[in-house]
């Protein structure tokens, strides 16, 4: 049976961002206030959600995608970006 995996077998291409993308604001933002943000817009993950998305065991959908974009205040290309590590 086929999987969708990146190359690097990441069930995502954004992991590596968000967790970047956290770790860069000020205050620093850690997991579960990622999660309580992504809540507070109709987004149903808790913080072992995002654990997984950074680590790239987790898919996320367009509307994850969205939402977090929203809140790094970066665009859904920025986010998928290979370049911005």
């Amino acid at each position: 049976m086929f999987k969708n995996k990146s190359s690097d077998g990441w069930n995502n291409i954004c992991g590596k961002n968000v967790s970047v993308l956290r770790q860069a604001q000020t205050p620093w933002m850690s997991q579960r206030a990622l999660a309580e943000r992504l809540q507070l817009m109709g987004i149903d993950v808790d913080k072992n959600a995002i654990q997984r998305i950074e680590c790239g065991k987790r898919f996320v959908t367009d509307i994850e995608l969205r939402a977090l974009a929203s809140i790094f205040g970066v665009s859904c290309d920025e986010l998928v970006s290979i370049d911005m590590k």
